[in-house]
């Protein structure tokens, strides 16, 4: 008996480092593709989405989630958002442009609801070629623009960009693109800031620890609690009817 236990137990320690290692390493490639501006790094992403939408049919008047590795890691988000029916499009430290430029192959084809966006995280998080605040919401106009004439009765919803414990320095310009980006959705219909700073702060208005993962930038299971119960409240108040 107990050989049988220590037998299990290293079987559980040998899953948790290697599933520890596995995360490791897509964080690593994540980075390694965060420091290009060019889109096309994530072309093989791309195509692994529209081979599962060849082969997993979208659900109709979905909400689409889509951004970076904080949507890409939200495993639980079907069941997080139900009865809403979603799809999920977050590809690894994906900048806003990336999102722009794949547009029209992750977005514009699912006709979806409503859409989810959570990028800019990574257009100012410390690069010496980071974004201004200004540029973050030239970047934002330049896709509601397209979204305007691609799916002009389609509402968006920006999510704010969480304040972080590894970022924090950075605070001061991430604050500014939120506020920039704030005033530009609260002037267009259809376009929607829900801001989530609050949520992140402590009483001291710094970011509370305990909502991310080691690295200080993703969101563990506290953190994707917490977004669950302010996104999914809004989007069931404003989409409530004809579920």
């Amino acid at each position: 008996m107990k050989k049988l236990l220590l037998r299990i137990t290293l079987g559980l320690i040998i899953l948790v480092v290697v599933a520890g290692l596995g995360m490791a390493f897509l964080i690593r490639q994540e980075f390694k593709k965060l420091e290009s501006d060019d889109p096309r790094v994530w072309q093989s992403t791309i195509e692994a989405f529209q081979a599962e939408a060849q082969e997993i049919s979208a659900p109709d008047k979905a909400i689409l989630f889509v951004g970076s590795s904080s949507i890409r890691f939200w495993k639980n988000l079907a069941q997080d958002m139900a009865p809403l029916p979603v799809i999920k499009r977050g590809f690894g430290g994906a900048k806003l442009r990336d999102v722009i430029y794949y547009a029209d192959q992750i977005i514009v084809p699912y006709q979806p609801r409503a859409i989810v966006l959570f990028a800019g995280t990574n257009d100012i998080c410390g690069r010496a070629n980071d974004k201004t605040p200004e540029q973050l919401q030239s970047d934002f106009q330049e896709l509601v623009t397209l979204l305007e004439k691609e799916l002009p009765d389609t509402p968006l919803y920006y999510l704010s960009i969480t304040p972080t414990t590894s970022r924090w320095e950075i605070w001061p310009q991430v604050q500014k693109a939120n506020q920039l980006i704030r005033q530009y959705a609260t002037a267009k219909n259809g376009v929607h800031f829900i801001d989530t700073t609050p949520y992140f702060l402590n009483k001291k208005k710094l970011p509370q620890e305990e909502l991310f993962w080691w690295d200080g930038v993703h969101l563990n299971k506290k953190g994707y609690a917490l977004w669950t119960r302010v996104i999914r409240e809004r989007l069931l108040k404003d989409l409530q009817a004809g579920l």
